[in-house]
């Protein structure tokens, strides 16, 4: 009984640093700048499979295909820009977390500032008709005591 314990406890611990292991990927860089240009691209492209997280915290399939692809293409000497340009034609501007300007994304850049504009004007216009309000109910009040 007590061998049959230690056989199920060391299964447990055996499966379990398995699993933690099979989610790294090790890939090898030949300057520690493309390493560092690695991990800034991997930052900054976003998993399309889960939910708000980038390459690098994402353990979705396709997130570990976008990072192969990233690695060989720096190591094939490609830019930042070239990377980012490929997977957004592939991808599109979802792949991104600051899509670029353009008309589709004009209201992606200007709707949070014009949603504080009308919330400034409506919060100024309900502070001004409270006032009215109460100007006129002291005016009531006022002639009545008289």
């Amino acid at each position: 009984m007590k061998n049959t314990w230690y056989l199920i406890v060391s299964l447990i611990v055996i499966l379990i640093s398995a699993n933690s292991s099979a989610n790294l990927d090790f890939y090898s860089f030949p300057t520690p700048k493309l390493e560092e240009r690695y991990q800034h691209l991997i930052k900054e492209l976003r998993c399309l499979v889960c939910q708000n997280q980038n390459l690098e915290d994402s353990n979705a399939d396709l997130a570990k295909d976008l990072r192969k692809k990233t690695y060989e293409m720096l190591i094939a000497g490609r830019s930042d820009s070239e990377i980012i340009d490929f997977m957004i034609a592939r991808y599109g501007n979802f792949v991104t977390y600051r899509p670029p300007f353009s008309r589709t994304t004009f209201i992606l850049w200007f709707a949070p500032a014009l949603l504080m504009f009308v919330g400034v004007i409506v919060l100024w216009r309900v502070a001004l008709h409270s006032k009215l309000a109460r100007t006129t109910i002291d005016t009531k009040k006022n002639s009545k005591t008289e």
